[in-house]
């Protein structure tokens, strides 16, 4: 459904952009990873596997850059790994403020089983890009990221 905002076609074209790009997100992470959830995991949780596994071991401010969560939600997310023993924090023994978590093996395990078909789905997914569609699409994406991420937010404008 496209924006019903009456604003300039630059607004209405960003808006609509907007509410198909969060619709496509939703979907994918709604169908996508519904066995990642059956799993027991969050997506959050599945990302600092993932990360963990193929990057090995991090800091967690590494992990939160690395997954685009705050260092705050990350604690959190950490926490219950450990509580399920598949990852650990480990204190640097040299410098005790630098934390390093790592993969237990049942938390190695677990990723390995479930990542070839969450890679499987993915590929599924986006089987409807021809491979230019793909390459173009990421670009943009990346360029939409980049370019976000150097914005500041106008509080001001927030509140009026």
């Amino acid at each position: 459904m496209p924006t019903h905002y009456q604003g300039s076609n630059q607004q209405v074209a960003a808006l609509d952009l907007f509410i198909k790009l969060t619709r496509a997100s939703e979907s994918i992470l709604s169908k996508l990873f519904k066995p990642i959830n059956d799993a027991g995991l969050t997506a959050s949780q599945f990302g600092v596997l993932e990360a963990l596994y193929h990057l090995g071991p991090m800091c967690q401010r590494e992990i939160a850059s690395k997954i685009l969560k705050s260092t705050g939600n990350l604690t959190m997310v950490i926490d219950n790994l450990e509580k399920r023993q598949l990852a650990q924090r480990v204190r640097d023994t040299k410098d005790r403020r630098m934390i390093t978590v790592s993969l237990l093996p049942a938390g190695k395990e677990l990723i390995a089983s479930i990542f070839p078909a969450h890679v499987e789905r993915l590929t599924q997914a986006f089987s409807v890009l021809s491979t230019e569609e793909t390459v173009q699409l990421n670009n943009l994406l990346r360029k939409v990221g980049h370019h976000v991420a150097t914005l500041s937010v106008d509080r001001q404008a927030l509140t009026s």
